[in-house]
């Protein structure tokens, strides 16, 4: 084919485009750094000529119109991870939640229930018709290719990558050109208590090991805690600036790697401009879906896999809440799962899950006697491996119920230990 020609032929402005989009569709929306403001507002604006949009994404994005009350007969959002954007219209009823291991997503999307349409950015035509998807495949390019229509924004910022990103013209439905800065995320503030987390973590990390970690302060103080390892290796769902810092000072190599040895391997990266720059054309990078990326067999391909992810309660059993707070739904399930069963089944693997010990201002223990009623668990006790905090590391495998209770409270804040001994010496008639 010409693709050229395609390619002028159906190259459309926004409101043009999204006039193709029928009422009822199920409708996949990049997210994050591959978010496109410029469709959905075109969407928005055309409000009238739909009906019951359902958007299908992981995380919402600030100030969405398409979530403001009185949008209800138009749109309705349907999000994998719960934020502070979608959390109100969810409690409210105008919001649904769906439950799934952020691995499991692309089946989802492609055979349980199938997306209509897909919202995605790219970047403009190579030589050979190819657009790249950038720093973000993960449930997109499934999406991509099932999806009856395909909507592109062609965005001369997002970068080229390489991996499993490339699309030919012939893929894509319509584009509509815009040039927009990709959505930023930058670093949280580091404080003592996550160095101190950082540090219990990177001690736990040898020469040669095959990072996951997620994106947040505890995350970057232990890739700050790395600087004098050799040779680490990152295979993740994700990764951010901190990564980048340490592959330009030559601590990660991915030499030892085993999936794919030389290469950064990810779903999408968030971060900084800088970040998306030094990505842009960077073959030591490579973009997978999270199919892949997120499948433990897979995974544990990798020797010494280590994967970091944050939780936000942990009761004496060893069992981990992560999505739920006071009861109700605060995010996702995300990769958590994906990647601790992936690591331990990895030579030399280790799967950690940080936290502070503490929340509002030292007065609530994070590590507790057991979760209240309704709680629901993300990760199971025999999958917990390593829980830190910043008062040090459990080694929870292998251990008893009272081994593990007694290594819990040891790393507690001190002003619970004998609280929750007490708690648990009575509810089971021990002595820890």
């Amino acid at each position: 084919m010409d693709w050229k020609k395609y390619y002028q032929e159906h190259t459309v402005t926004a409101d043009e485009a999204v006039c193709h989009i029928k009422s009822g569709s199920r409708i996949m929306v990049e997210d994050t750094t591959a978010y496109s403001e410029h469709l959905m507002e075109a969407i928005v604006r055309n409000k009238e000529q739909f009906r019951d949009l359902e958007f299908v994404t992981m995380f919402s994005m600030d100030d969405e119109e398409y979530l403001h009350p009185g949008m209800e007969k138009y749109f309705r959002l349907n999000s994998f991870m719960l934020n502070k954007n979608s959390r109100g219209p969810y409690e409210e009823g105008r919001a649904d939640f769906s439950v799934s291991h952020y691995g499991s997503l692309p089946r989802v999307l492609r055979e349980i229930k199938p997306v209509d349409v897909a919202l995605i950015q790219v970047t403009p035509p190579d030589e050979n018709g190819y657009v790249s998807m950038g720093c973000q495949v993960n449930y997109a390019r499934p999406a991509v290719e099932v999806a009856s229509l395909v909507i592109a924004q062609v965005n001369d910022q997002v970068p080229y990558t390489y991996g499993k990103t490339l699309l030919h013209v012939s893929q894509i439905d319509w584009f509509v050109e815009h040039s927009s800065h990709l959505h930023t995320f930058m670093q949280g503030v580091i404080d003592d208590v996550s160095m101190a987390i950082g540090k219990h973590c990177a001690a736990l990390i040898e020469d040669g090991s095959c990072l996951q970690l997620g994106m947040g302060s505890i995350p970057d103080a232990v890739l700050y805690a790395l600087e004098d390892k050799k040779d680490l290796g990152v295979f993740a769902e994700l990764f951010s600036d901190g990564v980048m810092h340490l592959f330009k000072k030559g601590v990660i190599t991915n030499k030892y790697c085993g999936v794919r040895p030389g290469k950064m391997c990810a779903s999408l990266l968030n971060g900084s401009e800088e970040l998306f720059k030094w990505a842009d054309h960077n073959p030591n990078i490579e973009f997978y879906p999270i199919d892949y990326m997120n499948d433990p067999t897979i995974i544990s391909q990798n020797d010494k896999m280590v994967s970091i992810n944050g939780c936000a309660s942990v009761d004496l059993y060893g069992q981990v809440a992560a999505e739920f707070i006071n009861g109700k739904q605060y995010t996702g399930i995300g990769g958590q799962v994906d990647y601790i069963r992936g690591a331990l089944m990895s030579k030399g693997g280790k799967a950690i899950l940080a936290m502070k010990s503490t929340t509002k201002n030292d007065t609530v223990s994070k590590i507790i006697l057991e979760h209240p009623a309704g709680t629901v668990i993300t990760t199971p006790r025999a999958d917990v491996d390593y829980i830190v905090t910043e008062y040090g590391s459990a080694h929870l495998r292998g251990m008893t119920n009272r081994e593990r209770a007694r290594a819990l409270i040891n790393i507690a804040h001190p002003k619970f230990r004998a609280q929750l001994t007490k708690e648990y010496e009575e509810k089971h008639h021990v002595t820890l």
